[in-house]
């Protein structure tokens, strides 16, 4: 069987970069189409754009959220002081006379001047890296997000095959049923006007009314288009990929022969067939809506 993928997911991709601690993370849950959405924070929004469209080319269905954290410890700044500079300055002070009336130089005052005393921000000392950091956690997370999706769907595809062949056993039960067969309805009359006291009536009589609501309660053709859709799930489940919406399709198909069957029952045996059906439809049903 080929492989297909559910629409609900989750993955986290993580680093540090630096001093800054950061995590990508994406969930992805059931939609009728795809829907992304973005959130960083300000500045990075060309890397959230590109996280967009790597899930667009990879995904076909479901509402995705990737949101991108960024944690910078308090005492991410470093200070440093520029001491060649500092002793330069403070060897051009003490040649220079001090006039009247002018304090000299302290060393408060030499550390202000500027450039004297540098603050180096950690996250940003390796801008390259770190943008590099960011934009490789982002295919990873796309990545581990196919692979929770692909793994979930091996598990759907285990129940809904098992559904489908439920379906094709409850339909074959259906078409073996001898209730109804004309013999078996005209039996069921025949015992209905006994009931009733009525001795005299025409045998041909009787056989024509049967022979009627047989043809009223045939399912012949409801039982052909289960057969018929059963094989269409089975092919769609074999080619694998987005089948979604096909699958979601032949559910309300299943369902609408099913009713039909119950409706047209002449007998309480494929009534409770018929019964059966509709309850395994209805679980297939709620299993394909989380089918790519």
């Amino acid at each position: 069987m080929a492989q297909i993928a559910s629409m609900t997911g989750f993955a986290r991709a993580a680093g540090t970069t630096g001093a800054v601690q950061w995590a990508w993370e994406v969930r992805s849950v059931n939609g009728r189409g795809l829907d992304v959405r973005i959130r960083v924070p300000a500045g990075y929004d060309g890397l959230g754009e590109t996280a967009r469209t790597a899930l667009q080319k990879t995904l076909s269905r479901g509402q995705c959220q990737l949101t991108l954290t960024l944690t910078k410890p308090e005492q991410a700044a470093r200070v440093r002081i520029n001491e060649g500079l500092l002793a330069s300055l403070a060897q051009a002070v003490a040649r220079v006379p001090v006039p009247e009336g002018v304090a000299p130089a302290t060393m408060d005052g030499l550390l202000g001047v500027r450039g004297v005393i540098e603050v180096e921000d950690e996250a940003g000392a390796e801008t390259e890296t770190f943008a590099r950091d960011l934009a490789e956690g982002v295919v990873r997370v796309v990545a581990d997000l196919v692979e929770a999706r692909r793994a979930e769907g091996r598990q759907l595809a285990e129940v809904v095959t098992a559904q489908v062949d439920r379906i094709a056993a409850l339909t074959q039960a259906a078409e073996d049923n001898p209730a109804r067969k004309p013999e078996a309805v005209r039996a069921r009359l025949a015992a209905a006007i006994e009931a009733l006291g009525v001795t005299d009536l025409d045998p041909d009589r009787l056989h024509q009314e049967a022979m009627l609501l047989a043809g009223k309660a045939d399912v012949r053709e409801e039982l052909d288009r289960l057969h018929a859709h059963v094989a269409s799930a089975r092919e769609l489940l074999a080619a694998g990929g987005a089948i979604g919406r096909r699958l979601d399709f032949l559910a309300q198909e299943f369902g609408r022969e099913a009713n039909t069957l119950c409706a047209k029952a002449n007998d309480i045996s494929l009534s409770r067939i018929g019964l059966d059906l509709k309850a395994v439809v209805e679980q297939f049903r709620e299993q394909v809506q989380n089918i790519e």
